[in-house]
Parts: C-alpha cells; structure tokens; sequence
C-alpha cells in the first residue's frame, strides 16, 4: 500500500533515494548530517550529469525530450530534477519515461532503479498518468536499460523514502552495516569508519544475547 509522508517538512531529494537504498547510514550522513566527500566515482558522475544539468527541450520523431526536468510528489515529500524524461504521444495524451544517467555499468544492487522510480512516482503525480517503465543509461556501456516499474521496485523505493525520512526526522544517523564491496566503493568511507563504529554496536548486541541466554 502506498505510504503518505509528512508534507510539513522540507523536501527529501530524489537522489537521497539512491543513497538510502544503498546504505541508509550513507543517506544519513550526507542528508543529515551534511558530509561529503568526492571520489573517482562522483567525480565521473558529475561529468556525466554535465550535460543533462544545462536544461533544455527538443523534439524528435514526435517524441518531446525534456532535460534537467523538475520533479516533486507531495503525497512522498520528494523533490529533485531528472536528467532526461521523454513524453511520447499516445491516444490519451504524452505518456512519461525517465532517463537517468549512470557512469559505471549496471550494478547487483537496486538502489539505481529506486531512484528511477521515484522518478516515476512524481511524473505519474504530477501528470495524472500512469508512468510504467524507464531507462537508466550507463556511460561505460554506452547503453539504456529499461527498468520496469513493477509493485516490487516501487514498494522498496516508498521504504526507502519512509526510511529515510524516519532518519532524518529522528535526527539520529543509523548504525553502520559492514557491506565489503559497497564500502569500498563509497565515498565517504573514511568519514564513516564502518568497521570502527559498528564494532562497539555488535559487542554490546552480543553482551545482551548472552545475558539473555543466561537468564534463568
């Protein structure tokens, strides 16, 4: 069931989305906490979203492709701008497909897709219409992926953005969860210290199970 935030509070970037679903103590700190850091990785993507930041609109082939678009949903409390969404004509009027710009190749994890489809969710709130599927374009690739909007991705990508948002109106950044190879690519590893932070957490996790264990 789709959930409904408060509308009250400033606006949750769609590219926090991303974040959350791929680490929410990354989403954390970067949303809440205010800390970034730049890496190999974000520099690519900054390039990459060079072009597509400029704005713009242009037909082609009857199809209107709109660049650096706004977007917001008030029933998510969501706000950003995408790079690149397509409106085709149809019988009942231009139907919406995002396109997001990726560096790298496509990735395990869903955290792409999630903010992709939320995305989505703003087009379909904002249009009245329904938005069914996407793309996500991925520089080493060269090539787009068409992402299904199916009740799967969306129910992530909805608690991603609830999850989040508990976070952020708690005021409190969630504890690290130790992901190898999603560490090691993370900018703001050093700024985390996941290893460090996470290991007083599983000491006294572990303290309280073998007291509980104990107990008469």
């Amino acid at each position: 069931m789709p959930v409904a935030l408060p509308a009250d509070e400033e606006p949750i970037p769609i590219s926090a989305v991303q974040h959350a679903v791929y680490c929410l103590r990354q989403a954390a700190l970067i949303h809440l906490e205010r800390l970034w850091a730049d890496n190999r990785f974000t520099a690519e993507g900054d390039v990459l979203h060079a072009v597509a930041d400029k704005g713009g609109s242009r037909k082609a082939r009857g199809v209107r492709r709109v660049l650096a678009l706004p977007l917001a949903s008030k029933r998510l409390n969501l706000a950003g701008v995408a790079d690149l969404v397509e409106f085709a004509p149809g019988p009942d009027g231009e139907r919406a497909f995002p396109v997001e710009y990726k560096r790298g190749k496509p990735k395990l994890h869903r955290a792409d897709e999630a903010q992709l489809c939320a995305q989505a969710l703003c087009l379909e709130e904002m249009t009245g219409r329904p938005v069914p599927e996407g793309a996500l374009f991925y520089a080493q690739t060269k090539r787009r992926v068409t992402v299904p909007f199916d009740p799967e991705l969306r129910a992530l990508t909805e608690a991603a953005v609830a999850g989040l948002a508990a976070a952020l109106a708690s005021g409190s950044t969630p504890p690290p969860t130790p992901h190898k190879s999603r560490c090691r690519a993370c900018s703001l590893l050093e700024l985390c210290r996941p290893e460090t932070v996470a290991r007083p957490v599983r000491q006294w996790r572990d303290r309280m199970l073998s007291r509980a264990l104990e107990a008469p």
